[in-house]
C-alpha cells in the first residue's frame, strides 16, 4: 500500500526533514484501500477496463464509506500542515469587508445585494427614496449552515410579485418561491424540480420556466435529456402548469431557454442540444392561440434576441460572423435572408445588452473590455470611458431609465461600481470596497507566448511589484480552455491571499475559450482538444523559461473543464509542475456523457460512441485512463463535492483511486470531498474559506515551505 509522510515543525526549532525517513516526528498516512471490480466495456472492438465503476453509484453505502475514509485521510494530512490555520485566519480577515452589488430599480424601490463581510450568503436589500434600506431576502435564514443559497430573483412586470429560486446543497435542481413584494409573504405554491432555468414573467399573471422530468433513479447522477418549457399561472398549482414547448420527438432538446420580451409581446424560445448552437423561435403572446414562428431552424449558430421595438427584432448572432454582430429583422418574416446589419462584425468579439434607449456593445480586445454605446439604428454614440484595463460588466437598465450601473475589476483591483449617465456618457464612482488589500502594491501584465503549433496565446501575470525573477516564486497557473468561456481579468479574495505570500497568479487564455470568437473556441474542441493542453503546457514552460518560477514552485489549477485540463496535463507532463489542483473535473472522457447533463458537452468533446477515431482520441487523453504505474505525478489535491450534479463526483473519485494505486515516489495524491455542496455556485463563505486554506496550505507545503512565505523567506524543508 502506498504511504505518505508529513514532516512536523519542531516548536521553536528551525530544522529540515525529508520524507521516507524514520524521524520520530514523521507521520505516516496510509491511503484507504479501494476495491476493484472486473468491469469491461468494449468500444469498436477494444476492451477497456473500468475497475472503479462502483464509485459511480452515489447512493451506495460502499461509496459513502469510501468518501468518509478518503476525507479522514485527507484532513488528517491537511491538519498537520503547520501554517494552515494562519492561512485560514488571514483569509477570514481579508474576506471580512462589505461587498455590495450594482443597484437596480423595481417599482418604487431600489434593490441591491450586500454582504457584511463573512455572511455565508449575500443578502438582498431595498430602499425607497431616501429611506433607510431594509432586508428584502436573507438567504442566511434559509438554513443554519448556509448551504441553501439564492440562485435567481425575477420581478413581475408591475413589480408587485417576485419569484426567487433556491439551491439546496449546491445542486442544480431548484425550487421557485413567489412572494408579495410589499408584504414579503409567500403567495401560491412552491415550484419544485426545476433545472437550468430562469423565471421570465408574462405581465404579472404568471411566468415561464424550463425543466426536465424528475429522474427515476439518482437525481444527482441520472442523465437529463429532455428539457421542456412550462407556463405557470399565478393562483394555480404546479400540477396545472401548461407545457409550452418540448417533449415531443420533434421538440426534444437537451436545453431550452425561454424569455418574454420586455414589452410582453413575444415569447422567445431557444432550443439547443449542447453548450454551443441553438434554434430560435418566437410566439406572439398578444395573439390568442398563436403558433411558434421559426427564426432559425438549425443549431449552427448562437443567436438570441436582445430587444424589440414593436415588431422589429434586434438579434445578437455569430451566424456568418464568428465574432458576432447585431442584426435587425421584422417579426413577420424573420428568416436570415431578411436580416439587416445594425452593428457589423469587427475583429473583436462582441457581446451586447440594452441600456435605456441604447445598445451597449461590449468588445473583448485581447480579453480586455472595451465598451461602446450605439443608437438602435447602428450609429455610434460614444466610447464609454472605463477606469482602467480590466473587465466591465452588468450594463442593463430599463428603457425609461436615464442612468445605469456597471462593475469594473481586474486581477489586482476589487470590484467597484460605477454609475453611467446614459444621456451624457459621463461615469462616476458609485461605490468602492474598503478592503485590507492595497492594489497599488501589485501589478498585472499581459504577455504573449508561443504554443506548440506556433499559435500566440495571451496570458495575464499578476504579482507584487518589485518581484525578483529568480525561479523560486510560488506560482499558480490557472486555465480553463473550453465551452466558449473567456477568462477576463477579475479580482478574487483568494488570489489576493496568494499574492500576499509573494505568489504569482497567472491566467492563460487558452484555445477552446471565447476570447477570439468561434474560431478560437472551435480550435480547442473534439479532435483539436490537444491544442488546449499544449497551450497550457507552453504557458508553464514560458513561466519557467522567463524565470518567474520553476517546476518545483509551480502549481496547476483548474475547475470543471479546467479540472480536466489539469488532469490531462499532469498525465502527459508529470514533470511540469510540483502541485496539481484539479477541481470538480471531468476525468472519465469515455463515460462523461452518461451522467446528468454531460451529453450536452459533446460539441466540445465528442463522445466515445461517435466513431472509433473519436473514441481513440478521447481515450488518449482521458485522465482516468492515462495514469501509469511507476510514474511520479505532482503532489495532487483533487477537490469535489457530494452534491455536484453537473460534473458528478465519480469523475474525481475514479481519478483519485487511479493516482493512489499507481503513484510512484512520495508526492501525495489526495481527494477532498466537500459535503452539502455542489459545482461551486452558492458555496457558503465559511466553506470557501476552509477550502482555500486547505488548497493553499497543501500547495505551499508541497513546494517546500514549513512557514508562510510572508513570515520568512527561508525554505527549510527537504
Amino acid at each position: 500500500m502506498k504511504k505518505l509522510t508529513i514532516c512536523l515543525l519542531v516548536v521553536l526549532v528551525i530544522s529540515s526533514c525529508k520524507k521516507n525517513t524514520t524521524d520520530k516526528n514523521e507521520i505516516i498516512v496510509n491511503y484507504p484501500k479501494t476495491k476493484t471490480v472486473d468491469t469491461v466495456d468494449n468500444y469498436f472492438g477494444v476492451d477497456v477496463k473500468d475497475p472503479y465503476r462502483w464509485l459511480e453509484d452515489d447512493r451506495s453505502k460502499d461509496t459513502e464509506a469510501w468518501v468518509e475514509a478518503q476525507n479522514k485521510t485527507t484532513f488528517g494530512y491537511l491538519d498537520k500542515i503547520p501554517f494552515k490555520n494562519d492561512l485560514k485566519e488571514r483569509l477570514s480577515e481579508i474576506w471580512n469587508y462589505e461587498k455590495i452589488g450594482a443597484p437596480f430599480t423595481e417599482g418604487d424601490y431600489t434593490y441591491f445585494s450586500k454582504n457584511d463581510g463573512l455572511q455565508n450568503q449575500n443578502v438582498i436589500y431595498r430602499k425607497k427614496g431616501n429611506e433607510d434600506a431594509e432586508v428584502f431576502l436573507d438567504p442566511n435564514t434559509f438554513s443554519d449552515d448556509g448551504t441553501i443559497s439564492l440562485s435567481g430573483l425575477s420581478f413581475s412586470k408591475n413589480s408587485k410579485l417576485a419569484a426567487y429560486s433556491i439551491s439546496e446543497g449546491g445542486s442544480d435542481w431548484r425550487k421557485v418561491i413567489v412572494i408579495n413584494t410589499e408584504t414579503k409573504e409567500i403567495t401560491g405554491d412552491t415550484l419544485k424540480n426545476i433545472k437550468f432555468s430562469g423565471v421570465s414573467w408574462y405581465k404579472s399573471e404568471g411566468f415561464y420556466y424550463s425543466s426536465y422530468d424528475k429522474p427515476k433513479g439518482s437525481e444527482l447522477s441520472e442523465e437529463n435529456n429532455n428539457h421542456k418549457v412550462y407556463y405557470h399561472k399565478m393562483g394555480t398549482s404546479q400540477k396545472s402548469d401548461v407545457l409550452i414547448y418540448g417533449g415531443a420527438n420533434n421538440e426534444k432538446h437537451r436545453y431550452i431557454r425561454s424569455y418574454v420580451t420586455t414589452d410582453d409581446k413575444y415569447l422567445v424560445v431557444l432550443p439547443g442540444e449542447s453548450s454551443s448552437g441553438n434554434k430560435l423561435l418566437i410566439k406572439h403572446l398578444s395573439v390568442p392561440n398563436s403558433k411558434f414562428i421559426s427564426v432559425l431552424d438549425h443549431l449552427e449558430s448562437d443567436t438570441s434576441i436582445i430587444e424589440n421595438i414593436g415588431s422589429k427584432l434586434f438579434l445578437l448572432t455569430n451566424l456568418g460572423a464568428p465574432n458576432k454582430k447585431i442584426v435587425s429583422v421584422d417579426a413577420s418574416n424573420p428568416s436570415p435572408k431578411n436580416w439587416v446589419d445594425v452593428i457589423p462584425e469587427t475583429s473583436n468579439v462582441l457581446s451586447a445588452s440594452t441600456s435605456g434607449k441604447f445598445i451597449i456593445a461590449h468588445y473583448m480586445v485581447d480579453a480586455i473590455s472595451q465598451v461602446k454605446q450605439y443608437n438602435f439604428d447602428g450609429t455610434l454614440v460614444r466610447d464609454i470611458k472605463l477606469p482602467g484595463l480590466g473587465t466591465a460588466g452588468g450594463f442593463g437598465s430599463k428603457k425609461e431609465e436615464h442612468s445605469d450601473y456597471f462593475v469594473f475589476t481586474n486581477y489586482n483591483t476589487p470590484p467597484s461600481i460605477y454609475k453611467l449617465n446614459i444621456e451624457s456618457g459621463n461615469t462616476e464612482l458609485y461605490w468602492k470596497p474598503e478592503i485590507a488589500f492595497n492594489s497599488d502594491d501589485y501589478e498585472s501584465n499581459q504577455v504573449f507566448y508561443t504554443s506548440k503549433d506556433g499559435t500566440k496565446i495571451p496570458m495575464m501575470i499578476t504579482h507584487k511589484k518589485g518581484l525578483k525573477l529568480n525561479g523560486k516564486n510560488p506560482t499558480i497557473l490557472y486555465g480553463y480552455g473550453g465551452f466558449n468561456i473567456s477568462q477576463t481579468p477579475s479580482f478574487r479574495i483568494t488570489n489576493a491571499i496568494w499574492m500576499e505570500q509573494g505568489g504569482i497568479y497567472a491566467v492563460a487564455n487558452l484555445r477552446g475559450g471565447g476570447e477570439y470568437g468561434k474560431a478560437w473556441h472551435d480550435a480547442g474542441t473534439k479532435m483539436q482538444k490537444q491544442n488546449v493542453f499544449n497551450d497550457f503546457i507552453a504557458a508553464g514552460e514560458f513561466l519557467i523559461e522567463k524565470n518567474y518560477t520553476s517546476s518545483d514552485y509551480l502549481a496547476l489549477l483548474g475547475g470543471s473543464n479546467g479540472g480536466l485540463l489539469v488532469g490531462a496535463v499532469i498525465t502527459q507532463r508529470p514533470d511540469l509542475a510540483k502541485v496539481a489542483l484539479p477541481a470538480v473535473g471531468v476525468h472519465d472522457m469515455l463515460r462523461y456523457h452518461k451522467f446528468t447533463i454531460g451529453a450536452a458537452w459533446s460539441y466540445d468533446y465528442g463522445t466515445s460512441e461517435d466513431s472509433k477515431e473519436m473514441f481513440e482520441y478521447l481515450k488518449g487523453y482521458s485522465p482516468v485512463h492515462n495514469v501509469k504505474e511507476g510514474v511520479q505525478y505532482p503532489a495532487t489535491l483533487i477537490t469535489t463535492s457530494d452534491h455536484d450534479d453537473r460534473v458528478v463526483p465519480a469523475h474525481s473519485f475514479k481519478f483519485a483511486a487511479e493516482l493512489q494505486s499507481k503513484q510512484s515516489g512520495t508526492n501525495p495524491a489526495l481527494i477532498r470531498v466537500e459535503t452539502d455542496a455542489g459545482h461551486g455556485a452558492g458555496t457558503p463563505v465559511s466553506k470557501s474559506i476552509e477550502q482555500y486554506a486547505d488548497i493553499f496550505s497543501f500547495t505551499l507545503y508541497n513546494m517546500g515551505f514549513e512557514v508562510l512565505p510572508s513570515k520568512t523567506k527561508e525554505k527549510i524543508k527537504g
